[in-house]
């Protein structure tokens, strides 16, 4: 089976199988995923400029009781403050002069290589907010998974499936909000971190230092997750992919939500293509209340006792089960 290179520059192949009878072809982006989390997404400017200092309360005032002509214990509550850091992912787009010159339309050509890129960032984000580990990869930010909250079945914010080995996935669920769960970006961006820049053309050189002329473009995305009370985020763990047991189980759901602040108002769930098939079958039994359809911006959801069902193609099913 062939497989598919990564390039880091077009080639003349690629504008021959962009183009016919002088046209450029509408490009089928095969390798396009759903990844639904920026949907809902809350961004917050940050108040620093690599990172964000919020304060957490972590104990209240409990009052006292009293009796006539008896005072009362002086009290106060506590906060801990802590610190995201915001992670920075660019990348160049390079493509020789020559080829975007002799596209029959050069925009086009141009603007289809560059979504190329939005398409590809967006999907290295939505991983990395779940799965980046800025303890390895101290250039990433940390996700949601390897988090202290969220990395153990003893976790009060964690509910096993039972499953077990490196087939197992997670489901997510979210209260975003400004003092939930957000997303943070560069204090003083007008660009909400996210950008892409035309350079326009300029001097490119090749292997041997050669020099040549070709249009470049700049993306950048700076991004940080603040988690304001970790009950703001559940997950569901351990689920096996395949097989009939330990597999969606909707009382672990209703109970993930009920863990929640307000009982889980407003929050939105994720899941994987794999987990939310379990899930649409279970749901087509027409004596289960739990599940209502619906639709939001011409797209199909499902809905479990009013809270959206996301798709997200980026919770892989090969986690190692906790």
């Amino acid at each position: 089976m062939a497989e598919l290179a990564v390039r880091d520059q077009l080639t003349l192949v690629e504008l021959a199988k962009r183009t016919h009878n002088k046209e450029l072809l509408t490009i089928a982006e095969i390798l396009n995923e759903d990844n639904e989390l920026f949907d809902d997404a809350v961004w917050v400017e940050s108040n620093d400029l690599t990172s964000h200092v919020f304060t957490q309360r972590t104990s209240l005032p409990t009052g006292s009781w009293r009796q006539v002509n008896e005072g009362v214990v002086e009290e106060a509550s506590s906060t801990n403050q802590k610190r995201e850091t915001i992670g920075i992912l660019e990348a160049f787009s390079k493509v020789d002069a020559l080829l975007v010159d002799n596209a029959p339309n050069p925009t086009q050509y141009r603007t289809d290589e560059d979504m190329a890129f939005v398409e590809g960032l967006g999907q290295n984000l939505v991983e990395k907010f779940f799965y980046g580990n800025e303890a390895t990869d101290p250039e990433q930010i940390t996700g949601l998974s390897v988090r202290s909250a969220y990395d153990a079945t003893t976790d009060a914010n964690v509910w096993d499936a039972g499953g077990d080995g490196s087939d197992t996935t997670s489901i997510w669920i979210v209260q975003w909000g400004p003092r939930k769960v957000h997303l943070v970006y560069p204090r003083g961006s007008q660009s909400m971190g996210i950008k892409r820049t035309d350079l326009g053309k300029q001097i490119a050189y090749d292997s041997e230092y050669n020099p040549y002329m070709a249009y470049w473009s700049n993306f950048v995305a700076n991004i940080g997750i603040c988690i304001r009370d970790d009950r703001h985020v559940q997950r569901i763990v351990n689920i096996e992919s395949t097989g009939a047991a330990n597999i969606f189980d909707e009382d672990l759901l209703i109970k993930a939500l009920n863990h929640m602040p307000g009982r889980g108002a407003g929050a939105v769930i994720y899941m994987n293509e794999t987990i939310l098939s379990q899930m649409d079958i279970r749901a087509k039994d027409k004596t289960n209340v739990n599940w209502q359809p619906g639709e939001a911006f011409g797209k199909p959801i499902t809905y479990f006792n009013g809270h959206p069902v996301k798709k997200v193609d980026q919770l892989v099913i090969t986690e190692t089960s906790i």
